[in-house]
Formats: C-alpha cells, sequence, structure tokens
C-alpha cells in the first residue's frame, strides 16, 4: 500500500486507478476534464486534484495513461507537470502507447530530479482493464525501480516483464500493434472468403480456432465481424496512431514493414467511411461492402 497520483482516467487509465484503490492504496486522480476524476471519486474514494503537480505530491507512485507523445508531454513536463510535484525516490510509471523517443525524453528528465521512470504500455483493452488482466510491456533503466513498479502494476495485470531500458516497453508494444494489424486483416479476408463460399461462419471458426489458425482476434472478434459489428472495442483512430508510431520508428531504425503500411491505409478507408470509432475489426467492413 503506498500513496498514489493517477493522471489520465480515460476507458484503460480509470479501472486500473479502481484496482489500485482497491488494493488499499490512498489515491489521487487528475483528468483534463476534471468532471471524470470527480464522478471516479464519487465512485471510488480518494481524491480529486487540480492539475497533475498537485496529484503527484506525496505520491510514492504516479501512473500516467493519456492520448499521445504531446498529452504525455504536457501532464508530466513544465511548472504544473508531475515531475514538478514528485520527490526524489519516487517512480513514474507511464501506460501511454507513445514513441519510444518520448520515453527516453521522460526517463532523461526524471533522473535530472531524482525520479525513477518506468514506459510501460499495455495490451488486453478496456475489457483486460476492468478485469485486471493486462499484459504490460515494460522499459527501464533501474532494475530495482522496475521491481518496486511491477509490485503495483500486478494489481490490474497478469503479466509484466521488464523489455530493456527506456523506450524499450514502447518498442515492445510496436511489434504487438504490428502483429495485431497483420493478423485481423487476414482474419477479416478469411471470413470474407468462407461467406463467399457459402461456409457456415460460426462453424468455421469453432473448427479451425481449435488448430494452427487460432488467434485472440479470432476467438474474440471473428463472429461479430461476420456479422458486421463494430461499435465497440479498440478504436480505429487509435490504432492509426499507433501504426504511425510504427512506420516512423520503421523509417528510423530500417525495418521493413509493407503489410503494416497497407493495414494504415486501409484503415484510412474506414475513417474516411466514417469508422474512426469502430473496432478495429471492422477492416472486415471493406471486404463486405467493396
Amino acid at each position: 500500500m503506498g500513496q498514489v497520483g493517477f493522471i489520465g482516467l480515460g476507458v484503460m487509465g480509470a479501472p486500473m486507478a479502481r484496482h489500485l484503490s482497491g488494493k488499499g492504496n490512498d489515491v489521487t486522480v487528475y483528468n483534463r476534464t476534471a468532471s471524470k476524476a470527480e464522478a471516479w471519486v464519487v465512485a471510488n474514494g480518494g481524491w480529486s486534484a487540480e492539475s497533475p503537480r498537485v496529484t503527484a505530491q506525496e505520491a510514492d507512485f504516479v501512473f500516467t495513461c493519456v492520448g499521445n507523445d504531446d498529452d504525455l508531454r504536457s501532464v508530466v513536463l513544465g511548472p504544473d507537470g508531475a515531475l514538478a510535484g514528485m520527490a526524489p525516490g519516487a517512480i513514474l510509471v507511464d501506460h501511454t502507447t507513445a514513441s519510444a523517443d518520448v520515453a527516453r525524453e521522460i526517463a532523461a528528465a526524471a533522473a535530472a530530479v531524482g525520479v525513477g521512470f518506468v514506459d510501460a504500455p499495455v495490451s488486453g483493452g478496456q475489457a483486460g482493464a476492468e478485469t485486471g488482466s493486462l499484459t504490460v510491456m515494460c522499459g527501464c533503466d533501474d532494475l530495482l525501480v522496475f521491481r518496486k513498479a511491477k509490485t503495483m502494476i500486478m494489481g490490474y495485470a497478469k503479466a509484466c516483464e521488464l523489455m530493456g531500458g527506456a523506450g524499450s516497453g514502447q518498442l515492445t508494444k510496436m511489434v504487438n500493434q504490428i502483429c495485431i494489424a497483420g493478423i485481423v486483416q487476414g482474419l477479416a479476408e478469411a471470413i470474407n472468403f468462407a461467406q463467399h463460399a457459402g461456409l457456415t461462419v460460426d462453424k468455421v471458426v469453432e473448427t479451425i480456432g481449435k488448430g494452427a489458425a487460432q488467434s485472440w482476434q479470432m476467438d474474440n472478434r471473428a463472429i461479430t465481424m461476420s456479422r458486421g459489428e463494430f461499435d465497440f472495442g479498440f478504436a480505429v483512430e487509435w490504432m492509426r496512431k499507433d501504426l504511425g508510431i510504427c512506420l516512423d520508428e520503421a523509417n528510423r531504425n530500417g525495418a521493413r514493414l509493407p503489410v503494416t503500411a497497407l493495414v494504415d491505409q486501409f484503415y484510412a478507408q474506414v475513417v474516411a467511411r466514417g469508422g474512426k470509432r469502430w473496432d478495429t475489426s471492422s477492416l472486415m467492413h471493406l471486404l463486405a461492402n467493396d
């Protein structure tokens, strides 16, 4: 148990903060839309603060879960940022899916004031956050800092691994998103093929899902894809943000991502059809409606 600050109460951050509170920690929260922080306190207890800096004061651990690189800088750096309120020896854990560059930038800023830092993007979606079964991939320059952070992270995770130094968590999340992009496109094409072949998709999925074709996407999205249901899950606009990070990093490190680039273009077409808030499985929409 400890003093915890949590910054960013979206669909991921709010349940993660709730798990921390449920473990007996004293939690102070901040959200850019203050009404969300106030509602969280009504539901879960704790306190809401007027700025990231105040949220971080007296905290042993501060967690952030915001939208992108610029959002992360805005809540961590500067006179009202979390680092301005954190004491030496405290630990900052960032769950934002962001670039490896910003992770290294925050790590350096944290080290300059004696604060530990872990970049810790997650996989498992809103359902994983709600049930406390996320997978967390971490980058950290100090093994002791990571071990301390892990004791808190496991309050809402089923797995938490150190992948390397600062930025390595974000790089691993990029690998995760590259895998998902290819799998979802393949699954969409497979379901579309099954439908055109006159097969019963439910039965096909039940059968091949017991073999080498099995995946999380097949288990959790195949049936809704076949029914054209996409109004839930991980939004296309966020996946495009993530894939943009992957493609930018690949341009720097020389990796070739031809399928990822193509799938990103497909997602752009989904957005053009009004689907920016649809689940990533909406790649199926392009095949079913061409």
